[in-house]
């Protein structure tokens, strides 16, 4: 909407400006004369407004709201995906009032990116802080059987051999760590590359399900096909990711589903996706998690997390690879009812 704050505010010293020009006039007419003429007066009035507007006009003009207007372009700077600045003339927008509106949000953006660069440092300092303690745990647990080998171990045959396989674990613990990391930074910076192709996504989960069934026996836990879904499901995706996606997934649904459970993975064709859930019946997630479930190195349950293996950073990739694909992954869970992990992917014919 048009603001006349600026020409009002013009018309107002322009007036005040004639008053005092019509009152020195008739002053000195009056000296003169002796008599004071109204016509004189209004005559008076009406020439010194016209001239005193133009004047204030021009001068508000080019010095004012020339200035106004570099500095709103210094800040339209900043703002490149705001509407196109235009000169000033009376009848659009007052210049002063874009520029209080443009100084205001550019203040709330400077606000917001103060906040959002407070919860990034914070966020580093924990990430920084679970990496070191990641990371600790096998750096102890190799210097401790190293040093009892040393310390003359090394000559027991009842310990040697099995601390240097426990040293490996550790190693290996590692390796893990530093190449999960790895993967991460490459799918955020994107120099991670997808291979896409066509193919059989129900075949893929078949597949899976039958190479983790006998992990899955250990707890009595079945794995199951919603349907048969005896015709192929084709997507267009990079194999290898997201199968590291769904093997993580079930895995999950694995180490913390209840004993004599269930894990269902579900198919279903929306538009031009393919929707795929993990569904179980284990022990869920309390809805204060849900939020962070992605973030790395986060834990529900921080010892119980560590004591069923893993890096703390499988979920971090598994939203880093759907993402990747352009696609969306969520999860709903309740305490003691279950979990459900759904992802799309672009579905190919």
């Amino acid at each position: 909407m048009t603001t006349l704050k600026t020409p009002i505010l013009m018309l107002i010293l322009s007036a005040v400006s004639a008053v005092l020009q019509t009152l020195i006039v008739s002053f000195i007419a009056y000296k003169i004369t002796g008599n004071f003429d109204l016509a004189v007066c209004l005559l008076s009035f009406f020439i010194s407004f016209i001239v005193s507007f133009f004047i204030i006009y021009y001068l508000f003009n080019q010095v004012v709201f020339r200035k106004i207007d570099k500095l709103y372009l210094l800040i339209k700077e900043q703002q490149p995906k705001e509407i196109p600045n235009t000169e000033f003339q009376l009848d659009e927008v007052d210049s002063i009032d874009r520029l209080e509106e443009e100084i205001k949000k550019l203040t709330q953006e400077r606000n917001k990116e103060a906040d959002q660069n407070r919860n990034l440092d914070s966020y580093r300092k924990e990430f920084l802080g679970n990496v070191s303690h990641e990371l600790k745990t096998p750096i102890f647990n190799i210097q401790g059987y190293v040093s009892t080998l040393i310390d003359g171990g090394i000559n027991d045959p009842a310990i040697n051999i099995e601390y240097l396989k426990r040293a490996d674990k550790s190693v290996d613990r590692m390796i893990q760590i530093i190449d999960d990391l790895e993967t991460i930074s490459q799918l955020e910076v994107g120099t991670l590359e997808l291979e896409l192709e066509t193919y059989d996504i129900a075949q893929q989960i078949k597949d899976i399900l039958e190479a983790l069934e006998f992990q899955a026996n250990k707890k009595s836990i079945k794995l199951q096909l919603a349907k048969k879904y005896d015709k192929s499901i084709l997507v267009k995706a990079d194999k290898f990711r997201i199968r590291q996606v769904l093997v993580n997934l079930i895995t999950n649904s694995i180490k913390y589903g209840r004993e004599t459970g269930r894990t269902t993975v579900a198919l279903n064709l929306f538009n031009e996706q393919v929707i795929i859930e993990i569904k179980d019946n284990g022990i869920g997630i309390a809805a204060k998690h849900l939020p962070r479930l992605f973030e790395r190195f986060y834990r529900v349950d921080k010892g119980r997390s560590r004591e069923q293996g893993g890096t703390g950073l499988g979920l971090a990739i598994v939203k880093h690879i759907i993402e990747a694909h352009g696609e969306t992954i969520d999860v709903e869970s309740s305490i003691n009812k279950g979990t459900t992990i759904a992802f799309t992917l672009k579905r190919s014919t």
